[in-house]
């Protein structure tokens, strides 16, 4: 029996660009690390921003602290747990996809608007005047990724 979980290299382990630890919180490190495992146990090659939305919402306060209410936030994470048990099988053909197109560019283990997102997290927390990026200025960078699928 095969593993559900996808083998990967050491080099998919190492740190890239799209999360060097000197430009994050501790927080947002973990957030990433937890990212990271939830692709691997959904079976996904690379971190997406629904990854990284999901693990937000369960562990930043902050970031909870943003939306309205109790409910409106157990709809998002509703959401979120209906694509990683399989029922978002229409963004398995996009290209923020995990996978199921080639990606030509970016980082490696990141889609193209994941990592696009921690930069834009590292250049809001630079816009501040903070010296690391938390949790809220990567929902802010996800949010305004026009093709983020974690806005879907």
């Amino acid at each position: 029996m095969r593993p559900r979980i996808p083998r990967q290299t050491a080099a998919d382990h190492d740190r890239t660009s799209a999360e060097p630890d000197a430009r994050l919180t501790d927080e947002l490190a973990a957030v990433i690390a937890g990212a990271r495992r939830r692709a691997l146990r959904d079976g996904d090659r690379q971190i997406d921003t629904a990854h990284l939305l999901h693990t937000l919402l369960e562990s930043d306060p902050e970031v909870r602290a943003v939306f309205d209410s109790g409910p409106q936030i157990a709809r998002l994470l509703g959401y979120l747990v209906q694509r990683s048990i399989g029922y978002g099988l229409r963004w398995q053909s996009s290209v923020e996809d995990s996978g199921a197109v080639p990606v030509l560019t970016g980082v490696a283990g990141w889609s193209p608007v994941a990592a696009g997102a921690m930069e834009g997290a590292c250049g809001r927390a630079a816009r501040r005047g903070g010296a690391r990026a938390r949790g809220v200025d990567l929902l802010a960078a996800i949010v305004a990724a026009p093709e983020s699928r974690a806005v879907e």
